[in-house]
């Protein structure tokens, strides 16, 4: 789990990298239109096709003030609607919400119980502790007897009581964070709303939460994997008509503290970093469900994330363990293309 927005604005590294080749466009075509916009405190690229451009730059203001509406709505830490809402949970008295923000909290609340709460959401006091709700995270990790006072309390979304649009929390203990689906959650109103405008073929990516439509004219969307042990392109990978593609890694955001690194990925069981896993990559049919899952498969580690994924409904994953070995299901090891010389060692895991 980690602190929504998910980078600063002068974050320069993504989880996805988008691979642009050279374009050759007919007369029969509009050329591919891009813009590159400061939201959510991270950089959002937006691709359409075949769209003219004025019709294009109003499409891309459109979302723009899609991300920028949610971003002032679900920050974790800074003043906005959520900030609200954990203020009002301590109490444990129900309070009305803003009804646009209960589809996202009814959606997270399913996949956290899917997840065996590996993605809870509701550990927004945990992360604070770990300074992960920040701009700039720095240390010191939070005093043991902190983090096990917290996770003792098991604050999890099923604490949360949904009446209507109004809210209650039977366990004190409960802070929302919404960093791990927000992004995603985003992404897909953009996609939603483009599609009202009568866009067809688009990608937007949100620092790495990518979901497209269509195609790029006459050949797939293009999109590369980042290598987690460094700064190149892992393996790539080939998107068209419907698809949602999101990479977790430890990478991301961390802090290093007396010679040792701690990450943002924080599993609600122990209230520590997640071990033994660097990134993992997972497609799925929209973005907010496979930004909540590649958390939870993060944090399930080698053992679980295959289960997890399953019960998550992730038919399409990849798992970068800390030794550099890539655990993938067969649908998805036939469509990757690994990039890197020499390949890694791959383990094919049983059907999702």
């Amino acid at each position: 789990m980690y602190a929504f927005p998910r980078y600063s604005p002068l974050a320069t590294s993504y989880c996805l990298i988008l691979l642009l080749a050279t374009l050759s466009c007919s007369k029969q075509e509009a050329p591919l239109y891009q813009e590159q916009i400061l939201a959510l405190g991270a950089l959002v690229d937006i691709s359409l096709w075949g769209v003219k451009p004025e019709a294009a730059r109003q499409a891309a203001d459109a979302i723009t003030a899609d991300f920028n509406r949610i971003h002032t709505t679900w920050h974790a830490w800074k003043p906005s609607e959520l900030t609200r809402i954990n203020a009002q949970l301590v109490t444990g008295h129900a309070f009305s919400v803003n009804p646009e923000m209960i589809p996202l909290l009814v959606r997270a609340h399913a996949l956290s119980q899917a997840s065996d709460h590996l993605f809870n959401p509701a550990i927004g006091q945990l992360l604070a502790r770990w300074g992960f709700q920040g701009d700039e995270p720095k240390g010191p990790p939070p005093d043991p007897a902190v983090i096990s006072a917290l996770i003792s309390q098991h604050p999890t979304l099923d604490d949360v009581v949904i009446e209507g649009d109004h809210l209650r929390s039977t366990n004190r203990a409960v802070q929302l964070d919404v960093g791990a689906i927000g992004q995603g959650y985003a992404v897909d109103v953009a996609i939603a709303h483009l599609r009202k405008l009568g866009v067809e073929n688009a990608m937007v990516n949100a620092s790495g939460d990518i979901r497209v439509i269509g195609r790029h004219g006459n050949r797939p969307w293009r999109i590369g994997i980042r290598d987690p042990r460094g700064s190149g392109i892992l393996a790539s990978i080939e998107l068209q008509g419907d698809e949602s593609i999101v990479t977790s890694g430890t990478y991301e955001r961390y802090f290093d503290y007396a010679g040792k690194r701690y990450h943002h990925i924080i599993d609600p069981r122990t209230g520590y970093p997640a071990q033994g896993t660097l990134s993992v990559t997972v497609l799925a049919s929209d973005t907010a469900t496979a930004d909540a899952a590649s958390t939870a498969l993060v944090v399930a580690g080698t053992k679980d994330w295959h289960r997890i994924a399953r019960a998550m409904g992730i038919k399409q994953a990849m798992l970068i363990d800390d030794h550099g070995t890539v655990h993938i299901d067969p649908v998805l090891a036939k469509r990757i293309r690994f990039e890197t010389t020499p390949a890694p060692k791959i383990e094919l895991s049983p059907p999702l």
